[in-house]
């Protein structure tokens, strides 16, 4: 027995993929405006601001400066060696402060101020400067000996030697 079947067409391929429209999980906001809570609108009029009144006469920062200070640091391990000491009395500044050099001498200096004469310094030296040899104070010794890497090896056979 032999059967046809007409009128349905054939498949071929793949069928059309399904459309989906996913529904939201979550309930819709609802769509009203609430009323304030307060009656009155709020008024943002910045209160007038009315200081009280003083009389008493301001402070005066033009006091009369007076101060005295010095400090000195010698530290033989490292070889630091200076100081500084300063007195003023209003506009008159007197002071010294001093540096040991590299080169083994005291540079001095001691400067006045007064009023608007500006800064004057008078610099001195005290000793002669040193200027040692230098030796260097790291020896290092070859942890190894060396071996050499190439031997030669003569490319000639010598000849017989006469006496």
């Amino acid at each position: 027995m032999v059967g046809i079947v007409v009128g349905v067409p054939p498949q071929y391929g793949y069928p059309p993929a399904p459309h989906y429209r996913p529904t939201p999980s979550y309930p819709p906001a609802p769509h009203y405006k609430p009323t304030p809570s307060y009656s009155p609108a709020p008024s943002y009029q910045p209160a007038s601001y009315h200081p009280t009144p003083s009389y008493k006469p301001s402070p005066s920062y033009d006091s009369h400066p007076r101060y005295d200070f010095n400090y000195a640091v010698k530290d033989d391990y490292s070889g630091n060696d200076f100081g500084h000491q300063e007195t003023r009395d209003g506009y008159n500044t007197q002071g010294t402060y001093y540096v040991q050099l590299p080169d083994g001498r005291l540079q001095q200096v001691t400067y006045t101020v007064n009023g608007d004469s500006g800064y004057v310094a008078e610099v001195t030296y005290q000793g002669e400067a040193q200027y040692p040899h230098y030796q260097p104070s790291y020896h290092p010794a070859l942890s190894y000996k060396p071996a050499p890497s190439y031997h030669p090896t003569p490319s000639y056979t010598p000849g017989p030697v006469y006496s």
